[in-house]
């Protein structure tokens, strides 16, 4: 009980909280569960426990190079035009549809071969298949080290990036490539970051943020149920005080966001691809 593993023994840990079963938290099931899913979506986008960066492949497929070469070629394929007063736009649907738990996608890796360290007879190789075995001292490790980076920096110059375009709302990640020196079965290596989905990570439902969060979302939505009963008397005397309530859940709720702001969360920039 003390470690909450679920939706539902995180919600009675939250109501506890708050008092329950000595009092009656008047908040319906169906509101925390409304509360508990923005919770957790402002754990998702906010906090660095919420998301892991991850390595996914994707093979290319022939419907994928088809689409991305529409207008290239002899088909319409993946076309999407829109007609205003001005003209007709069109825009080439040239991209591939991502899980939706991806949050944001940081890179993708080189898609051709046209880099320095491709294949077995490329430039690296040849340049250190002698060397490496003789020039193991201090010198020959400065020297290897030197000359390493010497071919990064080419490579990085004449090896034009992947260009990506990406946004989380509809999922799809475009790739502004030319399309027809893509090959078919081509794996795409794709550098990002994921939700922590509690449905595959339980620990999530007993993070110490994620608890005191959702207990002042719940805190402030017990407090709105009941403002409208403002100085209704209760039997013994007991007068109900739910704007109290309302305004202490609101204060909790944005001294932890204000804490999440400048002490959890990721940088914004690092996750834009």
């Amino acid at each position: 009980m003390a470690k909450p593993n679920s939706r539902a023994t995180l919600q009675d840990y939250c109501l506890r909280q708050l008092g329950a079963p000595i009092l009656e938290i008047n908040v319906a099931d169906e509101q925390v569960d409304d509360l508990m899913d923005d919770s957790l979506q402002f754990f998702y986008e906010r906090h660095f426990d919420g998301v892991e960066k991850v390595l996914l492949k994707y093979q290319l497929t022939e419907e994928d190079k088809r689409r991305g070469r529409a207008r290239g070629g002899d088909n319409n394929l993946g076309i999407t035009s829109t007609t205003t007063t001005s003209g007709v736009f069109e825009e080439n649907s040239n991209y591939i549809t991502v899980p939706d738990s991806i949050l944001g996608i940081e890179r993708v890796m080189q898609f051709d071969s046209s880099g320095l360290s491709n294949g077995m007879f490329n430039l690296k190789y040849q340049l250190f298949l002698n060397d490496i075995a003789f020039n193991m001292g201090y010198d020959g490790l400065l020297n290897y080290s030197m000359t390493k980076t010497y071919l990064e920096d080419i490579n990085f110059l004449l090896t034009t990036s992947t260009q990506i375009r990406y946004n989380k709302r509809n999922n799809k990640l475009y790739f502004d490539i030319d399309w027809a020196s893509t090959t078919v079965g081509h794996y795409v290596l794709i550098e990002c970051y994921r939700i922590m989905d509690p449905s595959n990570y339980s620990g999530v439902y007993n993070d110490s943020f994620l608890k005191r969060y959702l207990t002042a979302k719940i805190k402030k939505q017990w407090g709105q149920n009941l403002i409208k009963f403002q100085g209704v008397k209760l039997p013994g005397g007991i007068e109900l005080n739910g704007r109290q309530i309302y305004e202490d859940g609101d204060l909790e709720i944005r001294e932890i966001e204000e804490k999440m702001l400048s002490t959890y969360e990721i940088p914004v920039l690092d996750m834009i691809g």
